[in-house]
């Protein structure tokens, strides 16, 4: 209640900035300012030390970050004579002193606020005369680390981020991933590691590629000291968003961590946590965002690198890229004699079943399953998230099962969670729904117990969502005549309009006059035989035809018959590509048992073209837990509509009347 009572109080700042501003924008005044006063208190007892060394020490031509990062305490520093107090004793030039005070901070604190573009902030601010009674208001409130700690600092900050996610709904869910999803999210993964809560002193890493506002880094590191207050994890993150990585970064450093291992830019196009791996890595990455602006970064890796790269399994189509994050997670994986890795990812429907065999998104599924990296998939409720209700999954992953968790290996665990949920008082943008204690602990108890009861949860080996994708070819048979038609359909071909002018009036003369002849009435069952006779019909008018030409003037004479001869290449039947299909046979069967089964029976002449299979994977996860209902009878359907015409009949007579 600390961190929102505080937070209440800081907020309340927002109502001067009623009328100027929105208040969706509210957040992007009231956080920078936040960072700056809880900065501004926790320098307040080394100030005096660090301009003191600075003097001491300016003479000197050598980097004095290090001495000046000792006297304040801090892995940060201000070498500014201003403080909140100093800044409200010249009105007149507030602007350009706070704007002095921001540049005189360490180069690691300056970045965030030049992310969160604050000099543009205070211009407006002072152009609206608001600025000093933003920084008086600020200055009236003790965020000194001897008032509020750093654990009630952050939960405040996160209350106010929070507050500027709700005020700004209509994108918050770019950047903020509602908290009980990722409360979720960090049990899957922590609480099977026995040894990282319960052995004193040790230190884990922890990685989100797409960190927004840092809420999954925060929280997982909450879960942990609430189980091992002496457990370390090392917080990594990237963030494209200027903003969400200034937010993050804030977040961090008023908790007094270290962030100097968040960085900002596009973690698919260029990844500066490159060569590192990690403990744990968690991410929500954006549900169908095309990477095509990104493309040849990517395509370049793929092609140069390959598997010593990050995209070596395939590429999933440009519309998409949630699944580049997913392989980006797993470049990171430490091996598994080092202890391995776990991963938790939100992923929408599509990375389950889109693409088939041979597809970028296929060879991906193909890739983690026969690596048997994929240990749970969890479908959540809809109505989850802030800036879509669709169905989303979690993906828990790990490449340690044989060390870790010996009965999961070679398994994959379907968990249907979409009825565990609790409906909100009040929407959030597309959030209507969202996850109670009771339901997350349910959730992790199916995960843990690795049962399948049927119903809610069901184990499958990885091979069962394996299949072979086979292409079935009937042969081709056709028919041939001399008849108008057909040589009308002969010189509609493509083909003809290669010939010379002379040659196809002879062709056209030749071709008719055979319409009229005693071949006209003769349908011809077999291709070789008919091939011969338009062959010799030709060298009598003395045409010659390349063989494209001649293959045109075949297929306008023929038609499809199932009567006619099969249509030979040499020996082997030739293949009618209209009548070509495919199959797909699940890998835990023989090809041939299930051709014999299911197409044998209903095309006998069939035959299986085996230089087009392809291994393809899916994960048919609404398949598997679909529960049919069977429609009301028609005695029910008819007495509901009686009931229904009897209300209406009732109310018509007491208008009546």
């Amino acid at each position: 209640m600390a961190g929102n009572n505080n937070a209440n109080l800081v907020w309340s700042i927002a109502n001067i900035l009623r009328g100027t501003y929105k208040p969706a924008q509210y957040g992007s005044i009231i956080l920078p300012f936040t960072i700056l006063r809880r900065l501004d208190c926790v320098l307040e007892d080394t100030k005096q030390a660090v301009l003191e060394e600075q003097a001491k020490k300016q003479h000197l031509d050598i980097p004095l970050d290090t001495f000046l990062e000792k006297a304040s305490g801090h892995t940060f520093f201000n070498t500014s004579k201003f403080n909140f107090e100093k800044l409200l004793d010249d009105p007149a030039n507030i602007k350009n002193n706070v704007l002095s005070y921001v540049q005189a901070f360490s180069e690691n604190t300056r970045d965030i606020f030049e992310r969160f573009e604050f000099e543009k902030t205070l211009e407006k601010l002072d152009n609206a005369d608001l600025l000093y009674h933003v920084v008086k208001d600020f200055a009236g409130i003790d965020l000194h680390p001897d008032t509020i700690t750093n654990i009630e600092m952050g939960l405040m900050f996160e209350e106010l981020i929070r507050r500027f996610a709700e005020s700004s709904n209509e994108t918050a869910g770019e950047h903020f991933t509602p908290r009980e999803v990722i409360q979720l999210m960090v049990r899957l993964l922590i609480d099977t590691e026995d040894d990282v809560l319960t052995k004193d002193g040790i230190v884990r890493s922890i990685y989100d590629p797409t960190a927004g506002t840092g809420g999954m880094l925060t929280v997982a590191q909450e879960h942990l000291r609430e189980y091992n207050p002496s457990a370390t994890l090392v917080a990594y993150g990237q963030e494209i968003n200027d903003e969400s990585y200034a937010i993050c970064k804030s977040d961090l450093l008023i908790k007094g961590q270290d962030i100097t291992n968040i960085y900002v830019g596009d973690t698919l196009a260029n990844d500066q946590a490159a060569g590192k791996q990690f403990d744990f890595m968690l991410s929500n990455p954006p549900f169908g965002v095309e990477w095509k602006k990104i493309q040849p970064q990517i395509l370049k890796e793929h092609e140069l690198h390959g598997f010593d790269g990050r995209f070596g399994p395939g590429l999933p189509r440009v519309s998409d890229g949630s699944l580049l994050f997913l392989l980006h997670l797993i470049k990171k994986m430490r091996p598994a004699h080092e202890g391995g890795s776990r991963i938790g990812i939100v992923l929408n429907g599509s990375p389950l079943f889109t693409g088939g065999a041979g597809s970028g998104e296929s060879e991906i599924r193909k890739y983690l399953l026969e690596n048997d990296f994929v240990e749970a998939i969890i479908a959540l409720p809809t109505d989850m998230f802030y800036n879509t209700g669709i169905a989303t999954y979690i993906w828990v992953l790990s490449n340690n099962k044989r060390q870790k968790q010996p009965d999961r290996v070679g398994k994959v665990q379907l968990i249907n969670g979409v009825d565990f949920f609790q409906k909100m008082r009040k929407s959030l943008g597309s959030k209507r729904k969202e996850l109670g204690p009771k339901d997350i602990s349910s959730i992790v108890s199916l995960y843990g117990s690795f049962s399948d009861d049927g119903d809610t949860t069901k184990i499958f080996n990885t091979t069962d969502f394996g299949y072979r994708t086979i292409t079935v070819e009937r042969p081709l048979k056709l028919s041939f005549a001399f008849t108008p038609e057909r040589v009308e359909a002969v010189f509609t071909a493509k083909a003809l309009g290669k010939l010379d002018a002379g040659t196809r009036v002879r062709l056209e003369t030749c071709l008719r006059a055979a319409t009229v002849s005693e071949k006209r009435d003769v349908v011809y069952k077999n291709r070789d035989q008919f091939t011969k006779i338009l062959k010799a019909a030709l060298i009598a008018e003395k045409i010659i035809l390349a063989p494209p030409i001649l293959k045109a003037v075949l297929a306008g004479l023929s038609e499809r018959d199932d009567t006619a001869d099969v249509c030979m290449k040499g020996k082997t039947p030739e293949a009618d590509t209209d009548l070509r299909d495919t199959e797909n046979v699940p890998l835990n069967e023989d090809i041939q048992d299930y051709f014999a089964r299911e197409v044998l029976p209903h095309v006998p002449d069939a035959w299986i073209d085996d230089t087009k299979t392809k291994i393809g994977y899916e994960i048919p996860f609404t398949r598997h837990f679909y529960k049919y209902v069977a429609p009301r009878s028609l005695d029910t359907i008819d007495a509901d509509l009686n009931t229904l015409i009897a209300e209406i009949t009732a109310l018509l007579a007491e208008v009546e009347k």
